[in-house]
């Protein structure tokens, strides 16, 4: 058995928006922006959506790995 089959849903969650924290402290840096900005932009994202679809297992990259897909995003729009 995989050891994603055992991670339970609840879990899974309090990882990913632990890892949203991290991610959003980097992204405030980097883009010179209020976290709290950050956040409602990131979370509306097609990157923040993707971070809690569990079929996509984005979760299990870094902090900084997301952070730079969602700078993508943005200069993709």
């Amino acid at each position: 058995m995989a050891v994603k089959e055992t991670i339970p849903k609840e879990v899974e969650n309090n990882a990913i928006d632990l890892l949203i924290t991290l991610i959003i402290e980097e992204l405030s840096e980097d883009l010179k922006q209020n976290p709290d900005e950050v956040f409602s932009k990131f979370i509306s994202s097609k990157t923040g959506e993707l971070l809690y679809d569990r079929e996509a297992k984005l979760w299990w990259c870094g902090p900084s790995y997301i952070a730079d897909m969602y700078k993508k995003e943005l200069a993709e729009k």
